[in-house]
This record gives C-alpha cells, structure tokens and sequence, in this order.
C-alpha cells in the first residue's frame, strides 16, 4: 500500500507545481483537465497524510515507552487511531471509474405500459431533475418526446456539476447506477376499476466526453434536417431547425429539435453522439477486462432490473443492493442520496472482496 500511496502524493505535489505554473493558464483545457483531477486526489492525499501522521505517532510512541511507561499506556489508543486511518485508506485506494468526475446525459424512455409507462418516465425525469437541484447542478433538457396524455415516450437531459467536484460528488459518480429498468406499481390515470398496474421505463446514463476524446470524422455522418413538431405532430416550429445525425460507421442515431436554430440542435446532437460513442468504447473496455474486474461491478449490474416503485406501500426497493424504504413520495422528490448510496457501497465491498482476494 506503500509504494500506492507514495505515488498519489508525489501526483498531487506535481499538480500543485503544474498548477502554480502560469505558463500552464495560458491553455485553459490544459488547467480545467489538471484542476478535476487535483480535486479528485484531494481526499486521498488528506487521508493518506493523516495515516502518515498516525504512523509516526506510534512509531514514537514505541520508542518513548521504554524509557518511559506512560507512553506505553497511550499506546493502545495511538495503535486503534492507526487502524482507523489504514482501513480508511484502503477503502480510498480502491480503484476508482475514470469518468466519475465527468457530467452525464440521461436519457429516460417508456417502455411497458403505455400511456402509464410514458406518465412514469416524466417522474423519473421530475426525481432526477429534483435530485440535480438539490446537488447544485446544472440541468438542459436536450430532446423530448411527450406523450398524448402528459409524460415522455422518451426525453434526454444533460446535468452538469458547478465547478471541480471532489471524488463521488460529479453527477457521473452518482448517476451511473441508475442505468437500467425502472418498474412501477401503481393504479393507472386510465384505470377505472382501481387495479394495480406494473408498468416499466428505462433509464440510459452515458458520461459525457470532451471533444477531444472522442474524434468524429464529419465524413462519416449523415445530417438531416425537418421541422420540429410537439405532442401529437402539432408543428411548433415553421422553420426546418430540428437536426438528424446518424454515424455510418456505428449506425448510431441522434436526433435534437429543442433548441431554436439548427446550428444549437447540431451541437446538442453532436455531444450526445460523442457521449454514445464514449460509452460504446467504456463498454469495450470493461468487456475485455479481467474475470476479477467483472466481478467489482457484478452487484450493480446496469442491464438488470434495478428498482421498484411500489404506490400503493409507498415503497422503494433496489433490487441490486437490497436497499428497501417506505419514502417513495420523497424519493420521487429528488431525495435520491440513500439509494445511491446504496450502489456506491455496494460497488465499493464487491471491490474490497476482489481485492482481499488477490
């Protein structure tokens, strides 16, 4: 653990040089890429300071009790706050995602149920909006499609962090769990006879890239245009500003018509693409990884049925985490934290086991 620690800390003290540097301001990509990445040390390097200190203490304290028998008496108590920090490293050492500093693009879209199922989606986007707002991020709805009777057949939204977040605090780190399929059980608006109904939505969370992580050849896109239209083809717009994007190579397909001109939707549509194909490589990656990496992330398994919202017993449960409540009408009012708390120490035992294991 050592050697690990040894060198966060020789890191950090090169970012803090790179960072006082004024010639490095001049590039302003440069200095945000630095300024994310000493914020998400930060933690590390104060815990692994005070483990340090506690090391040192013992240490002298081992050496003074020979001579002296009330050094020895403080021992024990020097020796328990040593531990604490040593375990409090270990869980910081954990190998951490890459992208959990990044912003997301959510993308939430009905699916069994109908009507219901697109009524269920605009809660989730209304939990997920009241969740941003609570966390100080920022929240732009990129594209939406409503559905007759109110809610989305399908809606995406960015939501982006207000400055350098530390470590599990970017919209990344917090909302990467929530991928998957949402199940509702409820007694529909269009239900006469007062029966339960079980419908479902599902949820996409991508990190968004950076534009240059992720290289887009313009010769490899098809762009269309067409007018924008609302719920049920009423145009809303007498100009053809609504943009169509699709990727030959991958066939991937992004459409944007939210914005009011044509080079807004472009743009909107060119970061979902890029945060598409992002995830597309992420997915690579993780595919290719060891039988031990796989098993880190077994627990919170993103193409799993992930949750239930229970009505009727006003109940919350994750099926991943075991995570159960009788709150579900404050959850759905953006208190999201216990149950993402839930995945993110879910995720972090599965990594201490595997790392037990090696």
């Amino acid at each position: 653990m050592l050697e690990s620690v040894q060198a966060i800390l020789d890191e950090y003290a090169d970012l803090e040089s790179r960072l006082a540097d004024p010639a490095v301001h001049s590039d302003q990509d440069l200095v945000r890429t630095l300024n994310k990445r000493y914020a998400a040390l930060g933690a590390t390097v104060a815990t692994a300071r005070a483990w340090q200190a506690a090391q040192d203490d013992v240490q002298a304290a081992r050496e003074l009790a020979a001579e002296d028998p009330a050094f020895a008496e403080e021992l024990p108590g020097l020796e328990e706050t040593l531990a604490e920090a040593e375990e409090h490293l270990r869980r910081q050492l954990v190998p951490r995602d890459p992208d959990d500093d990044r912003d997301v693009i959510l993308e939430v879209k009905a699916g069994e149920g109908g009507d219901e199922s697109a009524l269920f989606a605009g809660d989730l986007l209304r939990m997920y909006l009241r969740y941003a707002e609570r966390r100080g991020w920022r929240t732009q709805i990129e594209d939406a499609t409503e559905s007759d009777l109110g809610g989305y057949k399908d809606v995406r939204v960015s939501i982006k962090a207000k400055g350098a977040p530390g470590p599990e605090e970017a919209p990344w780190a917090r909302l990467k769990y929530e991928g998957g399929v949402h199940r509702v059980q409820r007694v529909p608006v269009t239900e006469s006879q007062g029966r339960i109904h079980t419908s479902a939505a599902g949820v996409l969370v991508m990190p968004e890239a950076e534009d240059v992580e992720v290289t887009i050849d313009p010769n490899d896109l098809r762009i269309d245009v067409y007018r924008s239209s609302g719920p049920g083809g009423q145009s809303v717009n007498t100009t053809d500003s609504a943009v169509r994007i699709t990727h030959l190579p991958t066939g991937l397909v992004v459409s944007c018509q939210n914005e009011k001109s044509q080079l807004q939707n472009k743009e909107a549509a060119l970061r979902v693409l890029r945060a598409r194909l992002h995830q597309i490589a992420k997915d690579e990656a993780d595919a290719e990884a060891s039988a031990a990496r796989r098993s880190q992330v077994r627990t919170v398994d993103r193409s799993e049925r992930i949750r239930t919202y229970n009505f009727p017993e006003n109940r919350i449960s994750d099926h991943r985490t075991g995570y159960k409540s009788y709150n579900l009408d404050h959850v759905l009012d953006g208190d999201l934290d216990p149950v993402v708390q839930s995945a993110l120490d879910a995720d972090e035992a599965a990594k201490l086991a595997a790392l037990a294991d090696q």
